[in-house]
Formats: structure tokens, C-alpha cells, sequence
């Protein structure tokens, strides 16, 4: 039984929580928070404190705090030589602070507290100074998660990258296509359809070999009037800076 205690409350650590409740292989401890009405839906299932003098002895200290806090947080960690890890993608290992053994536990999804979701999907990217603290950190991810890789810091940050283009960039984009219907009295459910089927055929097919499109086609009518069309000119210049990019990967002049 891997023994665990998560420092933080948000979406991340409530996520984390849900996720190891379901497991057999590991036991919540304790959940540490600021106050107590940030602890409220943890407080009825585990042990809780406001007080990291209080804080219990555990296999792994899971920090899900934000990437800002990380390096300061841990350096408030009253105890020496546990394994302290933290869950951000583009924060590197290196920032907690020395007196603990540190690590990376970063579940590669997006979070929101409202919105449940199957956590046996989400990759969980690991990284440890030393051996035997990397063999736990994969045992506790393979508890949740079907597919757990070992991941350098130098190299999630790059994967966050990726994930801030294939999820923050594109649902800006989800965004703006909503703004567009609003703006034209439409309905944006109408796009949604769009959206999910555009999602699944990365299953079977590349990016590249999925990209359809007036720019792809080099169909400079339909890209003339939808510049016409578009009256917000923050529409207008990403409309105009994603076409110029795909034209440039297609090899088609406008």
C-alpha cells in the first residue's frame, strides 16, 4: 500500500484524490489546504489539516499547488528527506527545495473540479533523482493510469508546450468560433458535431493528414469573404495568422 499525502486543494489535487480513492494499491492519508473551507470536500473521507507542522508521515508528499508556489511551498515543508514531488508540466524538478528527495508526478490533462473524467487515460509523466523514489512513482501512477512514462524536465517542458497548443490554443479558438455565432444570432451547439469528429480522426490519422480547409485548398474566394464577414479584428488577424501558417505547410501561395 503506497501512502500518500496531497498538498493542495484545486482542481488538480481533487482530481488526484478522486483517482486514488478508486485505487486499492494506495491510501489518502491526509489532504493539506489553507483553510478550512478549502478542505470541505476532502474533510468527510480523509484526514485534513491546515498545518504543515501536522502533516503525517507518507511514501510520497504530492504538491499540487501552483507552478508559481512550487519552489516557495516546498521550502515551508517542515521535514527533511521524503519524497516530495510536484504535479506541473513546465516547472522542472530542480525548483523544490533540497532538504527533501524530489520528484514530478504530472498527470498530462486539463482539469476542472466540476467536470468528472476516466484518470485510467491520462498519461502520468514521472521524474525522480534516484532510483528506488522513480520505481515508487510509477507504481503509484500504474494505480490510476494505464500508460506512465519516465520524463526529464527538459522534456515535459517541451511536451507542455505541445499541450498548451493542442488544448489552451485550440479552446481560445472554440471560444472565438462561440463569439462569431453570438455575434450572428447562431447557435454555436451547431459546431459542436464539427468539433468532436475533427477530435476523433486524430485516433487513425495524423494532423497533417486530417487538415482540411479553405487554406489547405488555396480557395481564395472563400478566404476573401470570410476576412469580409469577420468584424472582430482579433478574429480577423488569427483568421489571417492560422491561414498564412497552413498555406506555408501546404506549400500554396495565397
Amino acid at each position: 500500500m503506497i501512502q500518500v499525502v496531497i498538498l493542495g486543494t484545486g482542481n488538480v489535487a481533487t482530481h488526484l484524490f478522486d483517482a486514488f480513492l478508486e485505487a486499492s494499491g494506495v491510501e489518502v492519508l491526509q489532504v493539506y489546504g489553507r483553510n478550512k473551507k478549502s478542505l470541505a470536500y476532502f474533510s468527510n473521507k480523509t484526514k485534513t489539516t491546515t498545518q504543515l507542522r501536522e502533516l503525517k508521515h507518507a511514501d510520497v508528499y504530492i504538491m499540487a499547488v501552483s507552478d508559481d508556489a512550487i519552489g516557495s511551498f516546498s521550502n515551508q515543508i517542515p521535514f527533511s528527506n521524503r519524497l516530495v514531488v510536484h504535479t506541473s508540466g513546465g516547472v522542472d524538478m530542480d525548483v523544490l527545495s533540497n532538504k527533501n528527495r524530489k520528484g514530478v508526478f504530472y498527470p498530462l490533462q486539463t482539469f476542472t473540479k466540476e467536470k468528472s473524467i476516466d484518470f485510467s487515460t491520462i498519461p502520468v509523466c514521472v521524474e525522480a533523482e534516484n532510483v528506488s523514489d522513480l520505481t515508487l512513482l510509477k507504481k503509484l501512477g500504474e494505480q490510476i493510469s494505464k500508460k506512465v512514462v519516465e520524463i526529464s524536465s527538459e522534456e515535459r517542458s517541451k511536451l507542455h508546450v505541445a499541450a498548451v497548443f493542442v488544448n489552451n490554443f485550440v479552446n481560445y479558438l472554440y471560444f472565438a468560433g462561440e463569439e462569431i455565432t453570438k455575434e450572428n444570432t447562431l447557435d454555436f451547439e451547431l459546431l459542436k458535431p464539427l468539433i468532436l469528429e475533427t477530435a476523433r480522426k486524430i485516433e487513425t490519422l495524423s494532423p497533417k493528414e486530417a487538415q482540411t480547409g479553405p487554406a489547405k485548398r488555396n480557395d481564395i474566394k472563400t478566404i476573401k469573404k470570410h476576412l469580409h464577414l469577420l468584424r472582430n479584428s482579433t478574429h480577423k488577424k488569427l483568421y489571417k495568422q492560422l491561414t498564412k501558417a497552413i498555406v506555408k505547410q501546404y506549400g500554396k501561395k495565397l
